[in-house]
């Protein structure tokens, strides 16, 4: 980051901006007006200092707009401004895709990614799509003191709904969508992504986070040669609303090659989020898409270690990540862990305050509480085995039938349940999608205990108290009956074996593990669980 020149307030940096040249691009919108005529007059010497510091390759605009809103004020519209780093490795590794006749920023911020393309395409349209009246000033300032003010055009508008202009050359979509989570997004969007993606056939789910509405909209206004990268979070390699993105890979957007940053890695200084970059170029239809996994940026453009995946297996799998990695060496003997044992979450009781407690009060029957695992850290410390529950504390789990309760025991339920409801426990979401609102229903005790969410490998515990235990652990279950010392042995392999980079990992390291993912972990097969240690060294 380079030394900014001091400036308090927006409607100076909007002064600034303007006095740097900001009117010489076109698109001016009202919005854009009206902030001009707030803006607090700056000092020519001020000016001079910013002009110096953009034209050495720098963006303190940029910079500045993240000082004066901070990253709680930019959330709402996921205003994250890329580091020039990235953006120049990105272009790097588009380097054999051509030269476009014009370069689209459907988020384009202070103009980071068009002053890029500006400097490596000095004959390409730069044209910029961006919400925020404030940075689209900012970026018409970036590009007039490049030099690039009289290809450049700025709009102030939604990309979602936004329409460009035909014409007869490529464009290259060159960007940073903006990443908001799915409950900041307006009920009318959401039914506008349905909409849309129904136009390509494809089911959407309202989950989708922002970024994937701008690859939506990319596909619906991009024609046949028209190419991409973008950088996004990188969830959408794994999880159920990814499946808009993969399947628009597949189909017109043409994928061709996905580069995942490894999450540990940070690239944003003011966001913890996780990285993909995604190539595409329209209609191309691959017959396989490219995959990388990288540490650093400047693994990008040079490609180490490229895998390919073909359509076929792309449209099987539901999880892409996986293609980032070598695949794993088969052994003989080994399988599947779904093979051996069916993965459960536990139960979510929807009020902890209310289901959860070290001891019952008012007291209740010792048929309803149930010493469980509950937090994640039990699991840690209890090393290969649970073989004492003491420590844990009790889940309240009452019967749907109330009237199989007695005497006593009816009376002192009649009592928790009364000061439950006082407490809301009737009225939540999980409660009010029971059959009975008071009946967490538990499973039974499962054979092992492991915990999915972590930035730690995943703790594997042999359950031999028979512990219950809530949505904070998954409990596996035997789908044919196996030995406790088989049990054990595939406890310890797991524990030992499993590794953090086999689950979904999001930015700053924390790994999850879905039931389903954690079934496709690879594991001894009976036969050699039942040869004991001496079999499982070798493998």
């Amino acid at each position: 980051m380079c030394s900014v020149p001091t400036i308090r307030s927006e409607s100076e940096l909007v002064s600034l901006a303007i006095q740097l040249g900001a009117r010489t691009v076109s698109g001016w919108s009202v919005r854009e007006e009206e902030l001009a005529r707030e803006g607090v007059p700056v000092s020519r010497n001020l000016a001079e200092q910013f002009r110096q510091k953009i034209r050495h390759g720098d963006d303190p605009l940029g910079e500045l707009f993240g000082i004066l809103r901070s990253p709680t004020e930019r959330r709402p519209q996921g205003a994250t401004f890329t580091p020039c780093e990235i953006v120049l490795a990105m272009l790097d590794a588009i380097a054999d895709q051509g030269v476009p006749d014009r370069v689209v920023d459907p988020g384009a911020g202070s103009g980071r990614f068009l002053m890029a393309a500006g400097n490596r395409f000095p004959k390409s349209i730069l044209r910029g799509i961006e919400l925020d009246p404030l940075a689209a000033i900012l970026a018409r300032a970036n590009l007039a003191v490049r030099g690039f003010g009289n290809r450049s055009y700025i709009e102030v508008a939604d990309y979602r709904c936004h329409r460009l202009p035909e014409i007869p050359g490529r464009t290259l979509y060159f960007g940073n969508p903006p990443y908001v989570r799915h409950h900041l997004i307006n009920r009318k969007w959401k039914q506008w992504l349905v909409a849309e993606a129904k136009k390509f056939n494809i089911s959407a789910t309202q989950s989708a986070g922002l970024h994937i509405y701008f690859y939506l909209a990319t596909a619906a206004g991009s024609k046949t040669g028209d190419f991409g990268t973008f950088i996004t979070a990188a969830e959408w390699l794994d999880v159920n609303y990814g499946n808009i993105l993969r399947e628009l890979l597949l189909g017109k957007l043409g994928g061709k090659r996905i580069i995942l940053v490894e999450p540990t890695t940070r690239l944003f200084p003011d966001a913890a989020t996780t990285a993909a970059i995604a190539q595409f170029e329209i209609h191309s239809q691959p017959k396989a898409i490219t995959f990388q996994r990288v540490k650093q940026l400047s693994e990008i453009a040079r490609c180490p270690e490229n895998r390919s995946a073909g359509r076929e297996q792309l449209e099987k799998e539901q999880r892409w990540s996986q293609f980032t990695r070598s695949p794993e060496r088969a052994v003989d003997g080994f399988v599947e862990l779904g093979e051996l044992c069916r993965v459960h979450r536990g139960q979510v009781t929807g009020a902890n305050r209310i289901w959860v407690t070290p001891l019952a009060d008012p007291p209740l029957p010792a048929s309803v509480l149930f010493r469980s695992i509950t937090r994640a850290r039990e699991l840690i410390r209890a090393g290969n085995v649970l073989d004492d529950v003491s420590h844990l504390r009790f889940v309240i789990d009452l019967p749907i039938d109330l009237e199989t309760l007695e005497g006593e025991d009816r009376q002192a339920v009649k009592q928790f349940l009364a000061r439950a409801r006082r407490h809301g426990a009737d009225k939540g979401y999980i409660a009010t999608h029971r059959r009975a609102w008071w009946s967490v229903g538990l499973k039974e005790p499962a054979s092992i205990l492991a915990t999915y969410m972590a930035r730690r490998p995943p703790a594997f515990v042999f359950n031999q108290a028979g512990a219950r235990h809530i949505n904070i652990a998954h409990g596996l279950y035997p789908r044919e009956s196996m030995s406790r010392e088989m049990l054990q042995q595939l406890a310890a392999y797991l524990s030992q074996a499993v590794k953090i980079s086999d689950g979904r990992t999001y930015a700053g390291g924390l790994t999850k593990f879905e039931p389903r993912e954690m079934e496709r972990l690879i594991v001894p097969g009976p036969e050699l669980l039942m040869q004991g240690d001496r079999s499982l060294k070798t493998s």
